[in-house]
């Protein structure tokens, strides 16, 4: 029989259920989870032989009801105590953001920080912990084994928040270019813009270039005025001082930034096509071969 100690019956409770679950999982189970006491759960092999495997299991499940329940129990301590942020909704925003770093989604994010590989440092020190103890107290694990993986904790905290600061400053300058958009009464119906070689190049209805001169006296100078740092005066501005109706992008990287820019500003506005569909369109659309046709 193995026992785990916890300081707080919700915590035995969770982890209670969270081992059930695990074990529901299992398609022959081989263990009986049971509480003796409301802060304390003991569990055993349903054949004595087994003790090893238990064992073995215990300590996985354990390290699975930390990454995926007290996790969380932290990441909101810190953002409550620490940086003040209380409302649910917004601890889950800042929350997801953290777990794609730590999961490595956010590349551009995680060159700030060393690597750490989360589930093997909590295994090496659960395994450390149950080689010196003949039983486990959870709040003491956390407080002499877990202290600098929690500080480590509180810069992804730290990198996440500027993360989650920016998109809600991106979301809010995004808003307000929908508003300028929607009083906006559209000097051209339709516009082309080609994306290639990092050259932007705009073309009117008729597929007949806009020189960049041309674009630069169509833009409305109260957008610089009102959003000079946000605004790219090359392509953002023009586009919405054109406000066309229908906008075709064309490009062979539909997900770059200056791209899912003009799609969270124009919406359902936008067609995104590759660039072989702009040279197709434009041959059907050439004078010559309209006056042969």
């Amino acid at each position: 029989m193995i026992e785990l100690q916890f300081q707080h019956k919700d915590d035995a409770k969770r982890l209670y259920t969270f081992f059930n679950q695990l074990l529901d999982m299992e398609s022959s189970p081989k263990y009986i989870l049971q509480t003796e006491d409301s802060h304390i759960v003991q569990f055993q092999s349903a054949v004595q032989s087994e003790k090893e495997g238990l064992l073995k299991w215990m300590k996985e499940a354990l390290c699975q009801f930390i990454m995926s329940v007290k996790l969380n129990d932290w990441l909101r301590e810190i953002l409550s105590n620490k940086y003040h942020y209380r409302d649910d909704v917004e601890q889950q925003q800042i929350i997801d953001i953290i777990h794609s770093v730590l999961e490595g989604k956010h590349e551009e994010l995680a060159v700030f920080l060393p690597k750490f590989c989360m589930r093997e440092y909590l295994m090496d020190h659960i395994n450390h912990w149950f080689c010196e103890h003949k039983h486990f107290s959870f709040d003491s694990f956390v407080t002499f084994r877990l202290r600098s993986f929690l500080n480590e904790l509180r810069k992804y905290v730290e990198l996440s928040l500027d993360e989650y600061r920016m998109e809600q400053e991106y979301q809010m300058f995004i808003q307000t270019l929908r508003e300028f958009l929607s009083d906006r009464e559209p000097k051209i119906k339709q516009l082309h813009i080609l994306f290639m070689d990092d050259v932007i190049t705009f073309f009117d209805e008729d597929f007949t270039e806009i020189r960049r001169a041309e674009l630069s006296k169509m833009v409305d100078r109260k957008l610089l005025i009102n959003h000079p740092i946000y605004i790219d005066s090359s392509t953002i501005a023009p586009l919405l001082s054109i406000a066309p109706l229908r906008i075709f992008i064309y490009s062979e990287d539909p997900d770059q930034p200056i791209i899912r820019t003009i799609s969270n500003i124009f919406e359902e506005r936008i067609i995104i096509e590759k660039p072989l569909a702009f040279e197709k369109l434009k041959i059907e659309n050439s004078p010559t071969i309209n006056e042969k046709i």
